[in-house]
């Protein structure tokens, strides 16, 4: 998988999402991470500019009746950081949150519905995909049947 299919698997993954998700990326620097976010973000509608959050550790986007909040732990020095950020607050049921660096936030982070995995391969990069919820569910056989 290369950066376009990296792009059009976050398209993919958009149409099945629904307000109230969480789902993680986690995998090394350079994996893709936030270009599938960009994906994500460009079937939903958004056309700004998405940049990695690494810095604020949050970007947020506003799309007509739902909010993405996209997060990025890797510059988190504690996890117990978590406690004190207030990002709890963006858990909604009117957002959606993808994080990056998931791991960087322990045990804070109690609920997901879906868990993706990049990793680099000799020719691209690979995707995996794990539910965790009946949502998370839905969301994965959905896009596993949307090949198209």
């Amino acid at each position: 998988m290369d950066a376009d299919a990296t792009l059009a698997a976050g398209a993919r993954l958009a149409r099945h999402l629904r307000a109230g998700m969480v789902f993680t990326l986690s995998g090394e620097l350079g994996a893709g991470k936030t270009t599938l976010v960009r994906g994500s973000l460009r079937e939903l509608g958004w056309r700004g500019a998405v940049k990695s959050p690494t810095y604020t550790l949050v970007e947020h986007y506003s799309l007509s009746s739902l909010y993405f909040y996209h997060f990025d732990f890797y510059r988190l020095a504690d996890p117990d950081e978590w406690e004190t950020s207030g990002f709890s607050d963006y858990f909604r049921p009117d957002a959606i949150c993808a994080i990056e660096w998931p791991e960087r936030i322990g045990s804070h982070l109690r609920l997901r519905d879906l868990s993706l995995g990049l990793r680099h391969l000799h020719a691209g990069r690979a995707l995996t995909l794990t539910a965790h919820s009946d949502q998370g569910s839905a969301c994965l056989s959905a896009f596993e049947a949307d090949q198209s």
